[in-house]
């Protein structure tokens, strides 16, 4: 598709700041804003005040908003980052974009697998390895490029801006929501559409536009059979034991392919409908690449279709490990008093995490009932999110699908993703707007693992989408 004439004098000045954009993103990696160690705290409010430093010189009202406090495991009680609320102009006769972006990062060492120094950016081979490069701060760097390139070439900005940045993302967004609640009627008052800049694609091709999470219910199993330890060579044969019971009843949520067995937990799942199962045959996913590149022994789904439908369309449970069990080296013949299983069920449309709660406790009450043991079980959902869904022919979506044509050359893939985010669904339930989510990353950026990286060819090309981005949805007509 041919490039707007708006946009290639700007194009041109973007592939010129190549080096300096790279610089940027190389201060923004060396800022430890690992959000959730209480040692990183300030370096995470160094990260806020560092983007708020570079919106102001782009002419951004910039207003940081302090969300409370909360008490780490030490007992100290320290100061949340502030939530950095940006506006760019209010012309009325402009559509307003919210643009969020997340600021803090997942803790990393060298010492946990990293070829160099997590805050140390390297490039290699036209990759830019760091912690943060990729998520979030490359695509939030991306998006501030975008709009200093319009004023560089002298090009007015096509839309009014809205910014929320904030730095708590990797733990939960925690205090996110009440800012947001209390902002409806005033910084989201005007806003048309919100675009989120976040995630990675499939593969490493084609881009994907995401129009719908999962959410996600977290859930403990708390077995008891004695106030303390005990051990097993005195008590083994005399008890009925806390850990074989909860290894019974973990067991029993899911078969072996992975299907949940929980009574009536697929009743709500609405069906597909007709055609859906199609747009999930042409999105570019090659099963045996996403295997090797996992390391995975075995897929549940070997049908490209069947499989993402499994990981996006449909519930799925995870065990995510055991409390009060013996996990070090070496033997210990002890028999665990109490031990606590951790699991959640990514849920989708339809359910909500009351019905879901009641479904497991319900089930597993059943099946501990069923076993005749004489331990003590509890049931907790000690988390939840709600999924997010939107209608991807919306005109936000057709636009965002242009801009992609100029970049790319080719259409992105409309997707849903198995994940969760909560400020989505937080943005959606308090604002009502349309919402997209953009991701700039490749699939192979090892987002929260080792040896993050996002290639500069996305990082630039990045950068020219979301000015197209901007100057697409300003022209969706009322």
């Amino acid at each position: 598709m041919e490039v707007p004439t708006a946009l290639e004098e700007l194009f041109k000045y973007i592939d010129k700041n190549t080096s300096r954009y790279i610089e940027t993103l190389r201060e923004a990696v060396a800022i430890r804003s690992v959000s959730s160690l209480e040692e990183c705290r300030e370096e995470t409010c160094k990260m806020v005040n560092w983007t708020a430093g570079h919106l102001r010189k782009l002419g951004v009202e910039v207003c940081l908003k302090e969300i409370g406090t909360q008490v780490f495991p030490s007992g100290n009680e320290v100061k949340f980052p502030p939530v950095l609320l940006g506006t760019l102009g209010n012309d009325p006769k402009k559509k307003t974009i919210c643009i969020y972006g997340h600021l803090d990062v997942q803790p990393a060492l060298k010492d946990d697998g990293w070829n160099t120094e997590p805050f140390e950016m390297a490039e290699c081979d036209g990759r830019l390895y760091g912690r943060g490069a990729a998520d979030d701060k490359g695509p939030v760097l991306a998006c501030i490029q975008a709009i200093e390139a319009f004023q560089a070439v002298h090009v007015e900005l096509p839309v009014n801006i809205k910014i929320l940045f904030e730095a708590m993302e990797e733990c939960g967004s925690l205090g996110l929501e009440g800012l947001v609640t209390s902002e409806k009627d005033s910084f989201f008052k005007d806003v048309d559409y919100i675009c989120i800049c976040d995630g990675s694609w499939l593969g490493k091709d084609t881009p994907c536009i995401v129009y719908g999470l999962r959410g996600c219910c977290f859930f403990r199993l708390t077995v008891e059979c004695a106030s303390q330890d005990l051990h097993s060579g005195v008590h083994g044969g005399m008890v009925h034991e806390a850990m074989a019971d909860l290894t019974y009843l973990l067991s029993s949520l899911t078969d072996k392919d992975g299907r949940l067995l929980i009574t009536d937990i697929y009743n709500s799942v609405p069906p597909l409908h007709a055609g859906e199962q199609d747009i999930y045959t042409n999105i570019d996913f090659d099963t045996s690449v996403y295997g090797n590149d996992i390391g995975a022994v075995k897929l549940l789904r070997q049908d490209k279709a069947d499989l993402l439908l499994n990981g996006w369309r449909y519930p799925s449970l995870s065990i995510h490990g055991i409390e009060g069990a013996h996990g070090e080296f070496g033997l210990k013949c002890v028999i665990p008093g109490k031990v606590t299983g951790k699991f959640s069920i990514r849920i989708v449309e339809n359910q909500s995490p009351e019905e879901v709660k009641k479904l497991v406790t319900d089930y597993l009450t059943k099946k501990w009932q069923e076993r005749g043991s004489a331990t003590r079980i509890m049931v907790t959902m000690t988390a939840s999110a709600l999924p997010w869904h939107e209608d991807p022919h919306h005109p936000h979506y057709l636009a965002t699908q242009k801009a992609t044509k100029y970049i790319y050359k080719k259409d992105g893939d409309l997707i849903r993703a198995g994940g969760t985010m909560p400020i989505i669904t937080t943005l959606k339930k308090i604002t009502g707007k349309n919402i997209i989510n953009v991701a700039l990353s490749a699939g192979d950026d090892n987002i929260h693992a080792q040896n993050e990286k996002i290639d500069k060819n996305n990082y630039i090309s990045g950068t020219k989408f979301m000015a197209a981005y901007l100057y697409e949805v300003s022209r969706i007509e009322k």
